[in-house]
């Protein structure tokens, strides 16, 4: 789901393995929320039909919050496991490691579910020249909101719940001191520390 030049991003899945891909595109879309968001997603994933595993990321790119994976599982009625660093499936069962501060979980949950994995959960492939040449003959279905069912009424800024007001970049840090060592290094970062109040 996303702008017209969101579609590099599936031909990119395609260079790296996957079968066929999915752009929802709708100028209705913009400004859409984490729910309107989610609601999408589950619609185009029930015009798919018959998944066995949603895997999803953790937190997109822009909003970050998180939270869409949980609203994906809501929509489609299915098991929803987050945080996965590691997970296998075996027959109607996939089975999750999630990974804490102090110990590690292990989840089982039955197939269908949406999996929600970190970026500890493997290590993508660089896209081949087989697999980039191979990409151009798989196909990617463009879908927009009328192809889903779904209201253009109820996504788009208008509809959201919150509203991005304002994006400032953060202040630039100042560059650190260098201190060659001629000896004294030491004493110097004594006093640096010193005149910060560190020591």
């Amino acid at each position: 789901m996303g702008p017209g030049g969101a579609d590099a991003a599936v031909r990119k899945a395609l260079q790296m393995g996957a079968d066929s891909g999915v752009h929802v595109v709708d100028e209705a879309l913009h400004g859409s929320d984490a729910p309107a968001t989610a609601q999408v997603l589950a619609a185009a994933i029930a015009k798919i039909g018959d998944v066995d595993l949603v895997l999803t990321g953790m937190a997109s790119t822009d909003g970050g919050m998180g939270v869409i994976p949980a609203m994906l599982a809501e929509h489609l009625g299915l098991a929803h496991v987050g945080y996965v660093g590691e997970l296998t499936v075996s027959g109607g069962t996939v089975t999750c490691r999630r990974d804490g501060d102090a110990a590690s979980e292990t989840i089982e949950a039955a197939l269908p579910a949406v999996v929600a994995v970190t970026d500890q959960i493997n290590e993508p492939r660089y896209p081949s020249f087989k697999g980039i040449m191979a990409a151009k003959k798989k196909p990617v279905r463009a879908w927009t909101l009328a192809d889903l069912g779904v209201d253009a009424a109820r996504v788009g800024l208008d509809a959201a719940f919150s509203v991005v007001r304002a994006v400032t970049r953060r202040p630039e840090r100042s560059q650190g001191q260098i201190v060659t060592d001629s000896g004294d290094g030491g004493t110097k970062l004594a006093e640096f520390l010193a005149a910060r109040k560190f020591i």
